[in-house]
This record gives C-alpha cells, structure tokens and sequence, in this order.
C-alpha cells in the first residue's frame, strides 16, 4: 500500500475528476476554509478545469457554504448536507463555544441570544446579505452598542442554531444570509445515517486513514467515530503500512497515480490537517514548514505527494521557497502547476 499516492487521488489533487465546485465538497464532505482566499483554490485545484469564477457561481448561489462547523472551526459544505452535519457536532460546538466564552468573561442569556437572532432575521429578511460590520451597525442604529468579540459570538450561535450560513463572495470578508432563504430544504435523517454518511464520505474521499484521523477531523468522540465505522464496516478495507493500520473505501481509488506531480497546495488544506498524524506527507524535520504548533498551517508545495517547500502569491505571481538548499524540485512541473493556478484566477 502507498497511502501517499492514494491520497492524492482520493482527494483529487492528481488526475481530478470532478467538474464543478459543488461536486468536490460534496466528495469531500467538508473543506477547512479557515483562510478566506485560499479556500477557493483548494476547491478549484480538485476540479479538472479550475475556475475562481466557478467557485464564486457556486458559493454564491447556496450550493456550497461556509460556516463553523467540525472542530469549531471555517469550513465549507455543500448546502444540501449543512443540516444533517449541524445535527452531528451542535452539541460538541456549543460546549467548546461554552468554554471559550468563560474563559474571556463573556456571558450571553438565552434572552439576548434570542432577541439577537430575531434581528438577524429581521435584517437578512429585508437586506439578503450582511457583512459583520453592517450588523454592527444597524445595531448601534437601534441604540445597541456591542463589542465586536460579543458580536462575533452572537453570529457563531446563530451559526449553530441553523439560522445562518455563508452569504456572497466578497474579496476579503465574509458576509451572511439565511440559511432558509439560500440553502435547499432536505429531509432529515437520523443520527445513525448522518454517522455512517460521514464516514463513508471520509474514507472514500480521504483514506487511507486510522480512526484516529478520522475522529480528528469530524471531532466527534471516539464512541461516534466507532459507530460511524461500524456501520459502513463492509464497505472499508484495512490495510498496513510502516506498522499502522489505515482503512480505505472499497470505491477509493488505488490506481492513476502518475509521478513527476508538483502541486502548490493552499494553507489549510484537507491533504494535511485532516489527519492526526501528518508525518505521512511530511518529513518531520520540514513539519515546522507545514504548520505551526499552535495550529497555523502554511502553504507547500507536494512533489509526488511529499512536502518539498513553501509557496506564497501575490498579484497572481507565484514565489516558491524549498524546504532544503538540494531539495529535488521539477522546475518544469512546477511551472506547470503555477500556469495552472494563474489560468485558475483568470477564469
């Protein structure tokens, strides 16, 4: 097994074969999309022909979103699957949002909590859309100082409730609709399902990967994690590599992988902190290249699959940094991979 190769395929950053936006995050299950910018390249790079204007089409007309969700943290979904994932982490978000809110002195009362969400309806019913700063606004029209930390808040809960979702694409901040008037409505299922729908979704799109990696990415406890494996039990196939035991979809895929591969992923991106363990993909003498420790992931560059150097852009011009002064870097597939990121903005 060469769980490096299977996973650039299962994620589709060697030979894709999705053709829109929405068919990656719906393949992927959720996207982290802490980085506002970079998480439209790390959709369109899994597309065969990445578009920055397909991804702007998609998210804005409700078939992909972004919100806090796995891990308390930015990610995208696709808008018909928000409510069954809501349902699985509501509880683990809202007591780490518990936590966070004490340890910073802050308390909210149901009663504000519901007064508030009432104004963000109220307001999105008559406007669409909303960046932080215009609810801020309105607010103070009505004689409601609030500080932006509180206010930031009061937008997560409404968030959790259902109630909020990701708006229009801006080019640097994030804006906000209801998710009743942008999303499609979807019959519930039960909790059961929406655990053995995750885990296939996981494997099938990120395998091979331990239980550990998967209870990492979702969040859930290991007792969930379990059950989500267990009801898709047939479905996976185990496999052993260095000594560790990585479970697959038997519909992943395990052939196309072509060397030679350089591919300029974003910071943030599923091929990286969606695994506990990163050591896979990255020497641990150049992880402190990849991420920090306190949670910050940078730019790579991945030649066939192993993190090589840092890459960063602006204004569309691409500067590429490796890890290590003789580090074997294709300087023809690199220059390969940054066209395809220029024609990526272009479109």
């Amino acid at each position: 097994m060469n769980p490096i190769s299977q996973r650039l395929l299962n994620q589709q950053l060697i030979c894709p074969q999705m053709k829109s936006p929405l068919e990656v995050v719906s393949w992927m299950g959720a996207m982290q999309a802490q980085e506002y910018r970079m998480m439209r390249w790390a959709v369109g790079m899994r597309t065969k022909r990445p578009s920055a204007k397909a991804f702007e089409k998609a998210y804005n007309e409700g078939q992909i979103v972004r919100v806090h969700l796995f891990r308390t943290t930015w990610q995208l979904v696709a808008g018909e699957d928000l409510g069954w994932m809501l349902e699985l982490c509501r509880s683990n978000a809202l007591r780490g949002m518990a936590g966070w809110m004490h340890s910073n002195g802050v308390d909210i009362p149901l009663a504000e909590q519901e007064a508030i969400q009432t104004f963000f309806s109220d307001y999105l019913s008559k406007s669409r859309i909303a960046q932080k700063a215009d609810f801020a606004k309105a607010l103070k029209d009505r004689g409601i100082a609030m500080e932006e930390h509180r206010l930031s808040y009061h937008i997560r809960l409404a968030e959790y409730s259902g109630l909020l979702c990701s708006g229009d694409l801006f080019p640097l901040k994030q804006s906000y609709a209801l998710s009743a008037q942008k999303l499609p409505q979807v019959p519930k299922i039960s909790q059961e399902e929406a655990l053995a729908k995750l885990a296939r979704t996981y494997f099938r799109s990120h395998g091979p990967a331990t239980l550990e990696d998967f209870v990492w990415w979702c969040g859930l406890n290991i007792s969930d994690g379990k059950k989500g494996i267990s009801a898709i039990q047939g479905e996976l196939i185990e496999e052993r590599w260095k000594g560790l035991s990585f479970l697959r979809h038997r519909d992943s895929r395990t052939r196309g992988f072509r060397s030679g591969t350089v591919t300029l992923l974003p910071s943030y991106d599923e091929y990286l902190i969606a695994y506990k363990s990163r050591h896979v993909s990255v020497h641990p003498d150049h992880m402190h290249r990849a991420h920090s420790g306190n949670g910050i992931f940078w730019p790579v560059i991945l030649q066939d699959g192993e993190g090589v150097g840092n890459w960063s852009a602006a204004g569309g011009k691409v500067r590429a940094d490796a890890f290590f002064p003789n580090a074997d870097l294709s300087q023809e597939a690199l220059a390969e991979e940054i066209e395809r990121y220029q024609k990526f903005l272009k479109r």
